[in-house]
């Protein structure tokens, strides 16, 4: 692993333990070059998957990606870092057991927006406004009233 601080290739592990997610593995390294002490994180990867965007573009699915828009959606929302955490990695174990390598970009979507809808239904609306380019209020107004159709129309 390349030191961050001084680019020397030879690093030492000094500890390795599970991450709090308990999917990855913590390691504190060291740098003999510079003394350096820096932490990365290792996760199992099933496959390589691929996500197909709607225009046919293709680019490798990137997990950081995925947790920046989640993170963003469940900003300031009541909700545990952990419970997120959580939330990301099903999602991407659920995408790497579908069996298939190429992932359209909708079924990403959907997902993600399944288990936001499950959590907290601020961050799921948030986040289905950039997923379904909503353009105007009316966009907001008709989504959330689907949200809730049993409500009748007040009079």
């Amino acid at each position: 692993m390349r030191c961050p601080f001084c680019g020397n290739i030879d690093t030492q592990v000094k500890d390795s333990r599970p991450a709090e997610d308990h999917v990855s593995i913590r390691r504190r390294r060291f740098c003999p070059a510079c003394g350096g002490r820096f932490t990365t994180y290792e996760r199992v990867q099933l496959r390589d998957l691929v996500v197909v965007k709607t225009n046919g573009r293709r680019e490798d699915f990137d997990r950081d990606k995925l947790e920046r828009s989640i993170r963003i959606s469940m900003q300031k929302r009541p909700v545990e870092p952990e419970r997120i955490d959580q939330m990301i990695s099903g999602i991407v174990r659920r995408l790497e057991s579908m069996g298939e390598t190429d992932i359209p970009s909708k079924t990403i979507g959907e997902i993600v927006m399944e288990a936001l809808a499950r959590i907290d239904t601020v961050a799921y609306v948030r986040f289905a406004s950039v997923y379904k380019n909503f353009q105007a209020a009316d966009d907001f107004d008709k989504f959330v009233s689907e949200l809730r159709p049993d409500q009748s129309p007040e009079e």
